[in-house]
């Protein structure tokens, strides 16, 4: 593994018009700490990364093009080609002459970078904005969000669908592998490879056109459809158990990697049959923490927030805190849909972790109000407490929410709407395009990074 490439300034040979966020930006990314903490992960890619092999790409370019990435919104394709079309993006990438490196390399560095790493990142950028006096911590707004996961909208005939669909896929290539492998093992395979897709599909459209209807005989065909869908979807789970089988005995990396992606996928689709059965074909009202809304993002939380818009979401609850100078200092990804009321003191005692003390004035919704959580920020040291309380008001609670520098605390907490805004419309936080739990965490954190720099970047190019 490589630090670095030698520094040419690209600038003297091409004269160009410099950008000055964009310098302020290049000068923050060669803080040490930044570096080491993303070179650590990057090690951990092969046993002597650091000490064999080929040089790599550089790990101060990769910690770069990923902030690129993320910063201008681009896809890893797009990433590739502006960085090699434009000479300001290489100087500040540091590839310089170099051959940028293709999409699929910076894919699988990227995904070595673990979510504990993305914090502590996070942790060294507010430590960056404190010690360049772009905030002092003394104020802090706190509210919660969701960020979808890349899923369709899910019904029972979908994901059933979606089950049936993955594993002929995958049926389809372990049957190319077996055939080739031997003759013996391609004549059972021709016994139990059958592509059902075609049959589930008719099923899932018969099941949408009948649902129109309101009627109790649509209701009772629909529900007779669906237990067709279900035994579909149930011969089609044997057959990629007899496959799983049949891979294990053929002595090649393909056969054993096509056996783990059935193993993978086979108790997913088993658990949304089991929904479906308990939903459509017996009555019963599956609780939002049992039900599997998508195969392929599992780990996928049913969310509501009251909101007329979304009543319901499908991702994962975001709680951000902002402290003064615009900057997001914390963020956690919550498992499931838990009360805002529990988010306040965590928020209070990282705040207090990065800042080493408490903030003059905190700030947060209705929903967060408790006598408790208002008791405990005063006892924490919190001059100015901001939590408007819900439902019925004394007279002598509405005279304390009447106070000015309440009123004026209240009017700042709105801007951590604004700030949400910003981070769903220019950082991708509305919808997460990475796979998996700790792709989720990566991205919703590379996108809360990038934010933070370029605002630090743009406060100093300012003054």
């Amino acid at each position: 593994m490589t630090d670095k490439y030698e520094p040419v300034n690209l600038f003297t040979l091409v004269p160009l018009e410099r950008d000055p966020v964009l310098d302020q930006l290049d000068r923050l990314l060669e803080e040490d700490k930044l570096f080491q903490a993303v070179k650590a992960d990057l090690a951990c890619r092969r046993r002597h990364t650091l000490t064999r092999g080929r040089h790599s790409t550089p790990v101060e370019v990769i910690l770069r093009m990923l902030v690129v990435k993320h910063l201008y919104r681009w896809s890893y394709e797009k990433t590739e080609r502006f960085v090699a079309d434009s000479i300001t993006l290489r100087q500040f990438c540091r590839v310089y002459l170099e051959q940028v490196p293709d999409d699929s390399v910076l894919i699988k560095w990227a995904n070595l970078l673990r979510p504990e790493t993305l914090h502590q990142l996070l942790e060294h950028v507010v430590a960056i904005a404190k010690r360049l006096k772009v905030t002092r911590g003394r104020k802090l707004r706190t509210d919660g969000t969701a960020v979808e996961s890349n899923i369709h909208y899910p019904t029972d005939s979908s994901l059933l669908v979606d089950g049936v669909r993955v594993i002929s896929r995958t049926l389809g290539r372990a049957r190319k592998v077996i055939e080739s492998a031997s003759a013996k093992v391609g004549q059972v395979a021709q016994k139990v490879f059958r592509n059902r897709l075609r049959s589930a599909r008719n099923r899932a459209h018969e099941i949408s056109r009948i649902t129109r209807s309101k009627t109790k005989e649509a209701k009772e065909r629909c529900r007779r459809i669906y237990q067709k869908l279900v035994q579909v979807t149930q011969a089609n789970i044997k057959q990629a158990q007899q496959a799983v089988t049949v891979l294990r005995q053929v002595p090649s990396l393909e056969a054993q990697g096509l056996a783990m992606q059935l193993t993978h996928f086979m108790p997913l689709v088993e658990q949304v049959i089991q929904q479906t059965v308990r939903r459509v074909v017996k009555g019963e009202k599956v609780p939002a923490k049992e039900k599997l809304v998508s195969i392929f993002e599992p780990h996928t939380d049913i969310i509501r927030r009251g909101k007329k818009r979304h009543p319901v979401e499908f991702g994962h609850k975001l709680w951000l805190d902002e402290v003064d100078g615009g900057l997001v200092s914390n963020y956690r990804i919550l498992e499931g849909n838990p009360n805002d009321k529990t988010q306040w003191i965590p928020s209070l005692e990282q705040h207090e972790t990065l800042f080493d003390q408490p903030p003059d004035q905190a700030s947060a919704d209705r929903g967060v109000y408790s006598s408790d959580n208002e008791a405990q920020a005063k006892k924490m040291g919190v001059k100015r407490v901001i939590l408007p309380k819900p439902g019925y008001r004394s007279a002598q609670r509405k005279e304390y929410e009447k106070q000015r520098w309440f009123q004026r605390g209240r009017r700042y907490h709105h801007g951590v709407e604004g700030r949400i805004s910003v981070l769903k419309r220019g950082y991708g936080l509305d919808r997460c395009l990475y796979h998996g739990e700790d792709g989720f965490e990566r991205w919703v954190g590379w996108g809360i990074i990038a934010h933070d720099l370029f605002k630090i970047a743009s406060t100093l190019a300012a003054r």
